[in-house]
């Protein structure tokens, strides 16, 4: 089974994993929230039988009606964007399935988990053929019109630009910028003559769909939007992605937004206008961005800003319970404490030895009823 975090992601999953199998009487079928009660009592069917081989879906594939017929393996992506127990929930769907949890960016409890030996860690560190690197700068409001020209002159090129916002409508209590007022100050002003649309998560679904499939068939020349178009957008031809009020963001998801574009041959730019003045911690998430493209050293700056969050609970950030060192500075410790575990559990595995109950006793009175959320990565 695959779990995405949206319906466009699953969807295009599903296509491309589809489109792969056919010819292999593998079957593949989708599971989403906006399916009509008969196909989805149908798929339900397929899926408690098992007809079907692979499941793709959304997290309706966590509702209670979904029971599989031999769960061996869950992959959920954009990990980042479900929570320990919805991953924990799929996990338990099956006896003990393998699992593998994809991201761009580890979010930090996951990036801690890794580090510390209790996930094995493949990384795709090389651009797909014909992708170059996306160029990132860190620009104050005061260059906005800078920024427009270089818009401008973009889509002269043929090129398309996304420009998100923090909010869909500005509020009294605020002072961010929103999408719906500057998509209509920018309509009428700066980006007059090119066409724009704009996407927020108000939107209905089937608007949502039209506006994505008209931006990417070129209909669309700018596309003004909110974070909705953080995962599962793929539009080529987009060189231009502008974040309005980049110091609200956090470290994953500036990444995942840079992600939106450099999917093409073109070169692609990602600029992060921000309001000052700006925090310290404010300042090395923007530095972070402009220095790399490695979502590991992202991450890794993620965690050190903002903790590894709990192994034994819900939380993905944060300090942890118990800490005597720093796992990113101290790592020559953290491998040797790693082997020193191992071997322990090598020779007594359930910690029942006399020598080594002290370790069980402490293990259960810290995290009694919690031990099985470490497995879920």
């Amino acid at each position: 089974v695959l779990m995405a975090p949206t319906e466009v992601l699953a969807e295009q999953h599903f296509l491309t994993i589809h489109g792969l199998l056919e010819e292999l009487s593998v079957k593949v079928c989708l599971l989403i929230g906006k399916m009509s009660k008969a196909q989805r009592e149908g798929v339900l069917s397929w899926i408690a039988n098992g007809d079907v081989q692979i499941i793709i879906g959304t997290h309706a594939l966590l509702e209670e009606a979904v029971e599989f017929h031999r769960l061996g393996l869950v992959v959920i992506d954009e990990q980042h964007k479900f929570g320990v127990m919805q991953r924990a929930a799929l996990r338990s769907k099956g006896s003990r399935p393998d699992v593998l949890v994809m991201t761009a960016t580890p979010i930090p409890r996951s990036l801690a988990l890794t580090l510390y030996g209790d996930l094995d860690s493949s990384v795709l560190d090389e651009l797909p053929p014909g992708r170059r690197r996306v160029r990132t700068v860190w620009r104050p409001d005061s260059k906005r019109e800078e920024v427009l020209d270089f818009i401008r002159r973009e889509l002269r090129k043929g090129r398309q630009a996304y420009i998100v916002y923090p909010l869909v409508e500005e509020s009294e209590k605020s002072d961010l910028k929103a999408a719906t007022e500057s998509y209509e100050k920018l309509k009428e002003g700066p980006l007059a003559g090119f066409h724009l649309a704009l996407l927020h998560g108000r939107m209905k679904t089937e608007e949502k769909e039209a506006v994505m499939a008209a931006f990417k068939s070129g209909e669309i020349d700018v596309l003004v939007s909110t974070t909705v178009i953080e995962v599962g957008v793929d539009v080529p031809n987009a060189s231009v992605m502008v974040v309005e009020h980049a110091e609200r963001f956090g470290l994953s998801q500036l990444h995942q937004l840079r992600g939106r574009v450099g999917r093409g041959p073109h070169q692609s730019y990602c600029i992060l206008l921000a309001s000052y003045p700006l925090s310290e911690e404010a300042k090395m998430r923007l530095g972070t961005m402009c220095r790399t493209n490695d979502g590991f050293k992202i991450a890794e700056t993620d965690l050190e800003l903002r903790g590894p969050g709990e192994f034994f609970g819900t939380r993905q950030w944060g300090m942890p319970e118990l800490k005597f060192g720093d796992i990113l500075k101290d790592s020559h410790l953290l491998s040797r404490a790693r082997r020193e575990a191992f071997a322990l559990v090598e020779v007594d595995p359930t910690l029942r030895e006399d020598e080594n109950l002290v370790v069980r006793q402490t293990l259960s009175r810290l995290h009694k009823g919690r031990m099985e959320l470490i497995e879920v990565g």
